[in-house]
């Protein structure tokens, strides 16, 4: 068996991979740089991008291949780039002000990746093969976190581009456990769910240069003056 088709090398690769993942996003919570968080959540695509291409290669699966070609595509390229030149036409200020303070918010991040490892060990088998089949079955809990992390970072934040950011990260944690875990949906179901929120990210993109042209501020909570 060469190197680069023993399971165990290729567990521990989607293992650095993930934890990679996890990192990238509790540094999105830390980060107040709106271009920086934009870089970082195309980072974490590209590396579940290749975390996708390990557990084809080694599954020999064909449809996974095109799902992580898609990711690396369209949101690890695309969408980080039409992101940070919706913020340079919008010239808005590239901070991000958060409802709770940075430390805080880490802290949270940090007991929400807790919560997740919790939940993620009523799951694990003892004794579990460690073959191709399984590759990637360790990154259960990290797929939560970054699902947790990102749903907090949703309700964190004012401005409407960066709930966009967050609820991309919320789905590359959904993507992860789905690739991870059951190596993928059907493959139209799973083009499907993808281009449902690549669409979903571009039309709120247009409602967030609205909402710039009409309230001078991308800060959601102004949306309060709309009641009559």
């Amino acid at each position: 068996m060469s190197f680069w088709e023993d399971p165990l090398v290729g567990n521990k690769i989607i293992t650095l991979m993930a934890a990679l993942v996890l990192v990238l996003q509790i540094m999105m919570v830390a980060q107040r740089g709106l271009v920086t968080n934009i870089r970082a959540f195309g980072m974490q695509s590209f590396l579940l991008a290749c975390i996708g291409f390990t557990i084809a290669h080694f599954n020999h699966a064909p449809h996974i291949y095109i799902a992580a070609a898609m990711t690396l595509v369209f949101k690890a390229i695309a969408l980080p780039l039409i992101l940070e030149r919706l913020v340079n036409k919008i010239d808005v200020r590239q901070e991000i002000e958060p409802l709770v303070n940075v430390p805080i918010s880490v802290i949270t991040a940090g007991l929400l990746t807790l919560l997740a490892y919790v939940v993620a060990e009523s799951f694990h088998r003892t004794g579990e093969y460690t073959g191709p089949a399984t590759l990637g079955h360790n990154t259960l809990a990290v797929a939560i976190a970054v699902f947790l992390i990102g749903f907090f970072m949703m309700i964190n934040r004012r401005k409407a581009l960066t709930q966009v950011l967050a609820l991309l990260c919320l789905e590359n944690g959904i993507l992860l456990a789905a690739i991870s875990l059951t190596y993928g949906m059907p493959l139209i179901v799973e083009v499907g769910v993808f281009f449902d929120v690549l669409v979903a990210a571009l039309l709120l993109a247009i409602l967030i240069f609205k909402i710039r042209e009409t309230f001078d501020s991308m800060d959601v909570t102004r949306l309060s003056r709309l009641r009559g």
